[in-house]
């Protein structure tokens, strides 16, 4: 080889070299941020977002370059810790980050768990994005409703006119609960009813249901099971029980919010796929907190 030659080679390497590193630059300068990610989500679930939403960042900044994302049901320390260990620096909670549904702090500015769990979000500087209200509002039908019948392969049951109801052949009570207990790996459930009830309606409202709209649902001409994630034990489980002491046919399912609301980020997780293909993204599922007495287990 001449020296011409090698001199040649030696600038076309080093050329290669500055090329290869603009190339990282640029990458690293196009990174995708927070705030990115959540202009997608606004752009694809197909309602006009909100003026007056709990969907916000409720820790980090928009400005933050996103290495992975999970998706959880609520970004509990845990979830938060098992995020940050699978390098996913974005989490997408349904619920909220710092203990009540509109995230306020005011009252939790001194408290220790509250400041041991921010102290661990900023040093590993994370974001969390509230996503609840858009997803129940995602069309063509709400996430989590999508999410819950996709896991429960409830699909062939539903009644296409609402995604609330399902129509069974008849099953009993207590079978339909085990289902449930099964499919979704509850690990604590109550059920108010007569176990031999034959299930040929139920209505189902995902995580959190009140009084009002739970009477309505419950109360509705030829659905016999609520199925529900959390109420008020003094009113609509009450207002149940008088239901049956009365002489009608009807039931309650409690599943627990979280698992009963779960398989709705499951489900995100995929939605988010997409439309967002730069970063890994991951459902992280948050442990049902409770547990049985003839069934101890650590989380």
């Amino acid at each position: 080889m001449s020296i011409h030659n090698g001199s040649r080679r030696s600038f076309l390497l080093a050329s290669m070299g500055l090329a290869a590193t603009n190339l990282v630059r640029a990458q690293s300068a196009q990174a995708l941020t927070a705030g990115q990610v959540i202009d997608r989500i606004k752009a694809n679930v197909g309602i006009p977002w909100r003026a007056q939403t709990v969907d916000n960042i409720i820790a980090g900044t928009a400005e933050t370059p996103v290495k992975g994302i999970a998706t959880t049901m609520m970004a509990t320390l845990d979830v938060v810790k098992r995020a940050a260990a699978a390098g996913k620096n974005m989490i997408i909670t349904h619920e909220s980050t710092f203990f009540s549904h509109q995230d306020r702090v005011d009252q939790f500015l001194k408290d220790e768990t509250y400041l041991h769990k921010l102290d661990f979000l900023n040093k590993n500087k994370m974001v969390v994005f509230h996503f609840h209200d858009h997803l129940h509002g995602l069309k063509p039908m709400d996430g989590v409703a999508k999410g819950m019948m996709r896991e429960l392969g409830w699909e062939k049951y539903n009644d296409p006119q609402n995604f609330r109801q399902y129509t069974f052949p008849g099953v009993p009570l207590a079978k339909l609960a085990k289902e449930l207990e099964t499919k979704l790996k509850i690990r604590t459930m109550r059920v108010v009813g007569d176990p031999n009830l034959i299930v040929k309606r139920a209505a189902a409202s995902w995580g959190n249901c009140s009084l009002m709209p739970g009477v309505p649902f419950i109360s509705q001409p030829g659905v016999d099971v609520l199925i529900i994630g959390e109420t008020h034990e003094w009113e609509l489980v009450e207002y149940v029980q008088d239901m049956i002491s009365s002489g009608q046919k009807k039931a309650l399912i409690v599943l627990g919010h979280v698992v009963s609301e779960q398989s709705g980020m499951k489900y995100c997780a995929d939605w988010l796929k997409g439309f967002i293909t730069e970063v890994p993204i991951e459902f992280i599922a948050a442990a049902e907190p409770f547990w049985r007495l003839d069934k101890p287990v650590v989380n």
